[in-house]
């Protein structure tokens, strides 16, 4: 490999044939380039997947009534469902042991909301003290409600970050401000911030008094709840999977649903689809794979076909070194030179031009479920090392072939 000579020849070689050498080199480096670009789509596709999953918590299962479409128990299809704090209650009793955190939810319809003389436009929910940790809303400002909010029906408020940036722009903090809901002044007691500016829309107030204060009685329009965090995915979807199949057969019980009643009432788990996302996302990196292996073949097979044109090309010089005493081994080692070389230069190129697009717009791509493509270099680097290993390869029968030429023949070559 350090023999001087042989690269002033491996350098001729390629001089002599530009266009040829160029081709041969682009059709390996695009291999290796469209692999890693590839494989930096795949997985950005699981970092924006999992982006999305960390706007709840990553355990969370969330209850949803519906309408009947079966009849069960003598009782007619068409029924529209209605959670209650009773359905609630009973639930977290008699999951008690196997929930981390829970709550239920109301929101609150036909409400107008007020600062000053300026009317807003924005939701308002009543959620319990537990909710801040299930919607995975981050403090910034002040607190969350509590358990003694509850307890006393507070008429206290908590906003989004972005009802804070765009209607109390100009104080200091709107910790202390009173905003009115229908005419009735609730005191905003913090503010919070989430992965997406509409979940920011929102103004949380206790339960109680969303219930109370504006005549939702003991309804509620969801339940959400959150499990312990396990060390194993797989392990965390089992459980999700088992815990959401009790649930929702203790509520069907509770409501009177035939248990294959699938709109009666939707438990919605984030494991599970998690799990379902993962999974579509694996099957798509394979394909990717797929793509670029097959694409950094074809430019091994080109560089076999260039080797065998060089081989004869050259078989007359063959002919000659053969005949001045040259090893068969040396012969090989000829043709393979060029061969790794090209291979290797190629492919290296590829991948730093690669890498460096992902590094450079990667953090600019803004597309639903894609963040931030990026490729392990390791693995990148070792795609390399065995497209110069193939590329070694291929380049050996064409080598081999030269080398097993007859002297003879070689010299008579035209």
């Amino acid at each position: 490999m350090l023999d001087i000579e042989r690269w002033q020849e491996i350098f001729d070689t390629l001089r002599k044939n530009k266009l040829r050498s160029f081709l041969t080199g682009i059709s390996v480096a695009s291999g290796i380039f469209i692999l890693v670009i590839l494989l930096g789509f795949g997985q950005g596709m699981r970092n924006g997947i999992e982006q999305e999953f960390k706007q709840d918590a990553a355990t969370s299962l969330w209850v949803w009534p519906g309408v009947t479409s079966k009849e069960h128990k003598g009782l007619n299809p068409g029924r529209r469902i209605t959670l209650t704090n009773e359905n609630y209650n009973k639930a977290t009793a008699l999951f008690q042991e196997e929930i981390e955190y829970g709550s239920s939810r109301v929101f609150v319809n036909n409400v107008a909301v007020n600062y000053k003389k300026e009317s807003l436009v924005y939701g308002v929910q009543g959620v319990s003290a537990n909710f801040q940790f299930i919607e995975n809303a981050k403090m910034i400002d002040g607190r969350f409600i509590n358990y003694q909010d509850e307890e006393t029906t507070a008429k206290v408020a908590v906003i989004g970050k972005k009802i804070r940036t765009d209607v109390f722009k100009d104080v200091a903090t709107p910790i202390g401000e009173y905003i009115k809901l229908s005419g009735i002044p609730f005191k905003i007691i913090g503010v919070f911030t989430e992965y997406e500016d509409r979940e920011e829309e929102r103004i949380y107030i206790p339960i109680t008094s969303a219930q109370k204060v504006f005549n939702g009685g003991d309804r509620v329009n969801n339940m959400s709840f959150t499990l312990p965090a396990k060390d194993n995915f797989d392990e965390a979807v089992a459980e999700a999977t088992r815990f959401k199949a009790n649930l929702k057969s203790f509520l069907q019980q509770s409501h009177t649903i035939a248990p294959d009643d699938t709109s009666g009432l939707d438990v919605w788990s984030a494991m599970e689809e998690a799990k379902r996302y993962y999974g579509l996302t694996n099957n798509i990196k394979i394909f990717f794979w797929f793509v670029g292996v097959c694409t950094i073949i074809a430019g091994v097979v080109g560089v076999s076909n260039i080797m065998l044109i060089v081989v004869k090309e050259r078989t007359k010089e063959i002919g000659i070194r053969k005949a001045l005493g040259a090893k068969p081994w040396s012969i090989i080692g000829m043709i393979l030179h060029e061969a790794i070389f090209v291979t290797a230069i190629s492919g290296f190129a590829g991948l730093i031009f690669s890498m460096a697009l992902l590094e450079i717009v990667g953090p600019h791509i803004e597309i639903d479920y894609v963040l931030n493509p990026s490729v392990n270099f390791n693995v990148a680097f070792t795609t390399v090392i065995v497209l110069v290993v193939a590329g070694t390869i291929a380049g050996f029968f064409p080598a081999w072939r030269a080398a097993k030429v007859h002297t003879i023949e070689a010299l008579r070559d035209e």
